[in-house]
């Protein structure tokens, strides 16, 4: 895997352990060498993400809407920021960027931003792997909802097992190469 797209909180949230989280996931990703696609933010769960990719030495490339870089919430010290027009624009050039996606706690953004991304892999638009980093048990709520969704008809079973979940970045991070060499 070359560059995984990572979806996660502009915003702390109410437990420290998610910014270090965040953090020391992107200082893993350039450890292995894995270059880092994120929604170019500087605050929040987005900014310690990169920090960790940037203080690792890795590579790191910002998509943000110009909009959003009016009110001054882009990161500029990236190895590359791409400011686009709309947040669709945007999840296309991360989507283009990225062999593969993945969820860190955040909220609404994050949630839509790997549903869609989620959506086309199971549409048949793209055969890049997903996945949920279920640190602390954090999606297990939405991981349970999902699966009343499967149990009502509105979603294949297969399709939510075909998403790799995991509490721990290493698993996450295999069952990811694992289904993208599939």
């Amino acid at each position: 895997m070359r560059r995984i797209a990572v979806f996660t909180g502009s915003t702390n949230g109410n437990s420290p352990t998610f910014a270090t989280l965040a953090y020391t996931v992107g200082e893993e990703l350039a450890r292995r060498g894995i270059g880092l696609v994120y929604g170019g933010g500087r605050s929040g769960l987005m900014g310690a993400l990169s920090q960790g990719a940037l203080d690792a030495g890795g590579e790191v490339i910002g998509v943000i809407p110009q909009a959003m870089v009016e009110r001054e919430w882009a990161r500029t010290d990236l190895t590359d920021l791409r400011v686009c027009a709309t947040m669709h624009e945007r999840k296309a050039i991360m989507s283009e960027h990225a062999d593969a996606f993945l969820a860190l706690p955040g909220g609404l953004g994050t949630l839509e931003e790997i549903f869609e991304v989620w959506t086309w892999r199971q549409l048949g638009f793209h055969r890049k792997p997903v996945g949920f980093l279920n640190a602390e048990g954090f999606w297990q709520p939405l991981l349970d909802t999902l699966n009343g969704i499967v149990s009502a008809g509105f979603l294949s079973a297969a399709t939510l097992e075909d998403v790799v979940v995991d509490g721990n970045l290493p698993d996450v991070l295999k069952g990811l190469s694992q289904k993208l060499g599939a």
